[in-house]
């Protein structure tokens, strides 16, 4: 089939361009015109260079990412408009003039080519999954099957505000304390290789020996000053090592394991886990998604390896005929609260609101306990910053103390 390029107008005379498949050039126009475009200028390309516009697109999606509130924006735009009775196409149309992010708009333009080809909407999507992640594709095409698009928009819209919202919220949170410690550290590494190493001059004509806290704070003095740049590259050698090997199957594993093992922060990673998976999992249930297809784009969407794992363990005895709650309880990762609510849910039939309910249950906790950190972790930092800082003022007026009572 043959391939144009085209530069149309809409009805606000916004200028659009894009390529299009069509069986001839009259066909093309009213491809477009069925768009709600006008056609300026149509120019029929080879189809070898199909291709080579995908991979230059492919390329924009992964240098220019298309980040998650784009995403969450144009969904509440899209579920709005189909709300509205636009069709697929006319929906895509008015997203793609209003889209301010240049790779989301090139995207959206894809889409609606594929869609106008004959390809259901998410089909077209599923070719973009540097954009559209599973959860989003696999619910448009439950929606579609339904005949309830505009309400699984809508659901996928909330559901996608509401996870951006909690994350905000939690960066929000930890930002504080997290810039407290880089601005503590920077003032340390400032007094231990400018400061103490102009005080400490004045005790070089010294006849006593230093006490050894001041013999101490001058070694990491030198030693900072010499070498920093020997901790700088150990520190980022390190953790380019730690990446790499987090990036290999053992060691996924071993991390994500330790992430919802660890002190404090372990219990906050797997309420975050539970909240992201109960609240998926509901949503596709509600939107028609077979358990088995839900369980499986839910387990992508928990981003720990040791809880997927469990969650596959599941599905396959799931499969076997053993019902949800069991199996999962079994794996002893998944907190009692989530078996006893799915199990409470099979039994009456309301699995999916269930679900939802256990989600805002622990979103409620994940804020509550992240607020209990920050309010822990601030006051930790001011105090281990003030030990520090009197250590090091007691290592400098030390000696000074003493050449004050020689001259008494």
């Amino acid at each position: 089939m043959p391939v144009y390029t085209y530069s149309a107008l809409d009805t606000r005379g916004k200028e659009s361009k894009g390529v299009i498949n069509a069986d001839s050039a009259r066909a093309a126009r009213v491809k477009l015109r069925q768009s709600g475009l006008f056609t300026k200028e149509l120019q029929e390309t080879s189809d070898a260079e199909a291709p080579e516009r995908n991979r230059r697109l492919e390329f924009l999606q992964a240098v220019r990412r298309v980040r998650p509130q784009d995403v969450t924006v144009m969904t509440r735009q899209f579920a709005t408009l189909l709300a509205a009775n636009l069709t697929v196409v006319d929906a895509l149309t008015a997203l793609i003039e209003q889209t301010e992010n240049r790779t989301l708009q090139r995207t959206l333009i894809q889409v609606r080519e594929s869609v106008l080809e004959g390809s259901s909407l998410a089909t077209a999507l599923e070719q973009h999954r540097r954009v559209f992640v599973p959860l989003f594709v696999n619910m448009v095409r439950a929606g579609e099957a339904s005949g309830a698009l505009p309400l699984v928009m809508l659901r996928l819209a909330d559901f996608s505000e509401r996870q951006l919202d909690t994350r905000k919220r939690i960066t929000a949170k930890m930002y504080y304390p997290l810039f407290m410690i880089a601005i503590g550290g920077l003032i340390l590494f400032a007094l231990l290789t400018y400061v103490v190493p102009t005080v400490t001059t004045l005790f070089g004509n010294m006849r006593r020996t230093l006490p050894w806290p001041t013999v101490v704070l001058i070694s990491v003095s030198n030693f900072l000053q010499a070498y920093w740049w020997l901790l700088a590259a150990g520190g980022f050698g390190i953790f380019v090592a730690l990446r790499q090997y987090s990036r290999t199957a053992t060691g996924e594993r071993l991390f994500d394991a330790w992430k919802i093992r660890a002190p404090i922060v372990g219990k906050l990673a797997l309420k975050v886990a539970m909240s992201r998976f109960t609240r998926t999992l509901g949503i596709l249930l509600h939107s028609g998604i077979p358990l088995l297809d839900a369980l499986e784009i839910a387990r992508a969407v928990v981003n720990n390896a040791v809880l997927a794992s469990a969650i596959a363990t599941a599905r396959d005895a799931i499969r076997e005929g053993a019902n949800i709650a069991s199996p999962l309880k079994a794996s002893g990762y998944f907190p009692p609260l989530v078996s006893h609510m799915i199990s409470i849910g099979e039994k009456s039939g309301q699995l999916e609101d269930m679900l939802l309910r256990v989600a805002e249950s622990y979103d409620n906790e994940v804020e509550t306990s992240v607020e209990g950190l920050t309010s822990l972790v601030e006051p930790i930092i001011i105090v281990v910053m003030a030990l520090v800082v009197f250590g090091i003022m007691l290592a400098v007026l030390l000696p000074i103390f003493e050449l004050n009572t020689m001259v008494r």
